[in-house]
């Protein structure tokens, strides 16, 4: 380091003091103390995914892991899939997630409502799956019309409406040949009377569905209204990895008209043969 002279009275010259290290030392303690507060403070601003983010640990296991029940991979792939879905076009609420997975068995909750923007689990619920599904567990899947089996993979909430189920809310399937039939299935959340433990503890597994995520009548009306117009919903199954419900499908008809349409569909309704408990 330089030492340098500045002019004093009558001509006399005095030596500046030295910028020693341990001066650059105290510089560099009062520079951290002061932005240490304030650089969590602007990640946590933009919630708590994107505080998360700058962890090596990633959203899934830094804010969601001591979820109980709820799967990582399942949470993971539902995250890239709203990515990609959002890359493509695809515009949804930044805030919720609902996530159902299949996986699991009917007696079991198997349906999260995620608040990303506060870190919450909202809602942990019981859901049917469609009568040709499976029994207690579901283990095929189908995007056919008239299948009566559930759809995996991406979607957007649309408008509610009062049909057959009662209180029920539009489903738009974002996976080309996974879910894209949604709104031609009549493939809505709604309500129904099989859906309870009663139904899963007297008889092994709850009713079954049409296709339809269909939730405990109790909840569902407040849960729709949570997560209509425009909200993503993930559907999993870990032995259907191979299909393209996974993050790996192109979601290629985000611009096709779907649930958030206006006209009267029909919904999905469980026969009695269906709904039935034997």
């Amino acid at each position: 380091m330089f030492e340098h002279t500045r002019p004093f009275a009558a001509g006399t010259l005095v030596r500046a003091p030295r910028c020693g290290a341990s001066a650059r030392r105290l510089f560099l303690f009062l520079f951290t103390l002061v932005l240490s507060p304030i650089l969590p403070a602007a990640a946590s601003a933009q919630g708590p995914l994107a505080a998360a983010a700058v962890t090596p640990s990633g959203p899934a296991k830094a804010v969601w892991r001591d979820v109980q029940g709820l799967s990582p991979r399942a949470l993971t792939l539902a995250l890239d899939a709203v990515q990609s879905a959002r890359a493509q076009g695809a515009s949804g609420r930044d805030d919720l997630l609902t996530l159902i997975d299949y996986s699991l068995p009917s007696t079991q909750p198997r349906l999260w409502v995620l608040d990303l923007e506060h870190g919450k689990v909202l809602y942990h619920e019981l859901v049917a799956h469609g009568a040709g599904s499976g029994e207690n567990y579901a283990v095929r899947f189908s995007n056919a019309m008239n299948s009566r089996q559930t759809s995996l993979g991406l979607f957007l909430t649309g408008d509610t409406y009062e049909g057959g189920n009662g209180y029920s809310l539009r489903l738009r399937g974002l996976d080309a040949g996974v879910n894209d039939l949604a709104a031609e299935r009549s493939i809505v959340i709604h309500g129904a009377w099989y859906v309870s433990s009663e139904q899963a503890q007297r008889y092994g597994r709850l009713g079954r569905s049409w296709g339809c995520p269909a939730l405990p009548p109790g909840i569902a009306h407040t849960l729709i209204d949570t997560i209509k117009r425009g909200s993503f919903v993930y559907a999993y199954a870990a032995h259907a990895a191979n299909t393209a419900a996974t993050a790996s499908s192109p979601r290629a008809l985000l611009a096709r008209a779907g649930a958030g349409s206006s006209a009267a569909r029909p919904v999905s309704a469980p026969s009695p043969a269906v709904a039935g408990t034997n």
